[in-house]
């Protein structure tokens, strides 16, 4: 039988009730939404300021993953970059779409990605990619700031250590 035939076969073998059904889709996934009391310009250049602070490998010494971010493009509705994780070398595409509200006053952010087929479990590390964008750039102490996710919609994202990823 063949080796792809042979996998998909043992993963509709599994038991749902197990933990690795239990958060989710059988595909590592991040989607994530943010709601901010700050116009789309500051979040703009804020996120697209800290993709390039964070595009050497300076902010991984210590083992995280602040660092190897890329800016693929930008605009003030769409911002599109790549994550490089530091010792294993995957790259996730990142991208962020801007939507403003309330009369131009506040921000509306989504995002969401899917990892490739066969990765179903990331320990949080896609969460982490976009989460500690919005941390380092400030985003998450802006007025306002709101969070709409859960483990379904973002692999394990509720156990992820985002100091370490």
């Amino acid at each position: 039988m063949h080796p792809v035939r042979w996998f998909l076969i043992v993963l509709l073998a599994i038991d749902c009730t197990s933990d690795l059904c239990s958060a989710g889709p059988l595909h590592a996934q991040c989607k994530v939404e943010w709601y901010l009391g700050i116009p789309c310009k500051v979040v703009y250049e804020s996120l697209v300021s800290q993709i390039k602070k964070w595009a050497t490998m300076a902010g991984c010494t210590m083992g995280g993953q602040r660092c190897l971010y890329k800016l693929q493009s930008a605009s003030i509705h769409f911002i599109s970059a790549k994550h490089t994780s530091p010792f294993k070398k995957y790259v996730d595409n990142i991208n962020f779409r801007l939507t403003s509200y309330h009369f131009f006053t506040y921000c509306h952010i989504s995002v969401g990605f899917r990892s490739t087929w066969y990765a179903i479990r990331d320990h949080g590390t896609n969460y982490c990619n976009l989460y500690n964008l919005m941390e380092g750039s400030g985003l998450t102490e802006a007025g306002g700031y709101k969070e709409v996710t859960s483990d379904f919609l973002c692999t394990q994202r509720s156990s992820a250590n985002c100091t370490v990823y």
